[in-house]
């Protein structure tokens, strides 16, 4: 029943870059949570206080926030401090995938396949990078989401450009060997060893290019769900996304972006969001209606999960 849930917060829109794509999300998730009878409320962390959240007693909280100050652990500690369940990964998971270069080196220490990478920083010799990266390369902020900041580099002569416009964002800027392929996304439900991942998703955007407007706001790119690949291979793929959820020590929900390599059919793992977009346009609930599950569905099994990551003092 979801009367049992209790007084519900959705926690949307927040000081990120990603501050409108996450009011998008938070609307749709109040919406679907009202229509099944939750007792939710909209409560934004941009516009009011920490003890106004915790004046408001609310039984739990669900956090359709993206980037930082929502999804990159710091929240998450706030709301174990005040003893209020949220949904979504803890404090130490959500601060590794919100960082894709710390991310990267758990999943290499798993040994699970990611594109090779450079560290770039202020100091950093780029005329070095395209030897060893090849080209086209990737350039990104390596804590930002929704392709912020994100410049894919065809000449050298281009790298600095690309290093300037992440730097923006981030002191320390990720560089990634590019793989061509099919664009896949995985979106991942559970905790532990009850972790599944649903329907694979491809994404074929205009002239390749899934940038932020071709993301949220236009009807060109398109959505292939289930994706059209062999079972042996989307079983492969699933699979991997779950170890690398595992690895990460993520719960309640959260997607993968996996890329296809077109040579070999090889998959590379790319990043992963602990708190996806929910909008009209997003991808985990495709993902689960390709699974049986509606978008209302989907949101109220997410609240159900809930709770609290770090175990209360013995003493």
């Amino acid at each position: 029943m979801t009367q049992d849930l209790g007084k519900v917060g959705v926690l949307f829109g927040g000081r990120s870059a990603e501050r409108d794509v996450s009011i998008m999300s938070g609307t749709g998730v109040l919406a679907a949570l009202k229509s099944r009878g939750v007792n939710a409320h909209a409560f934004d962390p941009a516009e009011r206080s920490l003890a106004e959240l915790a004046a408001e007693k609310f039984d739990r909280v669900f956090i359709a926030l993206h980037g930082r100050y929502g999804e990159d652990g710091s929240l998450q500690g706030a709301l174990e401090q005040l003893g209020i369940p949220y949904t979504g990964s803890g404090v130490m998971a959500s601060s590794i995938a919100m960082d894709k270069i710390f991310t990267k080196k758990i999943w290499l220490n798993h040994q699970l396949p990611t594109p090779r990478y450079a560290v770039l920083k202020s100091d950093t010799d780029l005329k070095e990078i395209p030897a060893q990266l090849g080209l086209p390369l990737i350039v990104k902020p390596p804590h930002e989401g929704s392709t912020i900041g994100i410049t894919k580099v065809t000449s050298a002569d281009a790298l600095q450009a690309a290093y300037q416009l992440a730097a923006q964002f981030d002191e320390e800027v990720l560089a990634e060997e590019f793989i061509q392929g099919r664009e896949l996304t995985v979106a991942v439900l559970g905790r532990g060893a009850g972790a599944r991942a649903l329907p694979l998703i491809e994404i074929v955007a205009p002239e390749g290019n899934y940038d932020y407007q071709n993301k949220y706001f236009t009807d060109d790119t398109k959505y292939l769900c289930p994706a059209p690949l062999d079972v042996a291979l989307t079983e492969r793929i699933q699979r991997m996304c779950e170890e690398a959820y595992r690895a990460v020590n993520c719960e309640g929900w959260a997607r993968i972006d996996v890329l296809l390599r077109e040579r070999d059919q090889e998959p590379f793992l790319i990043e992963i969001n602990t708190s996806p977009g929910m909008t009209s346009h997003s991808l985990v609930p495709m993902a689960a209606k390709a699974a049986g599950m509606s978008y209302e569905d989907v949101c109220v099994e997410i609240l159900k999960t809930a709770r609290l990551k770090i175990a209360p003092d013995s003493k």
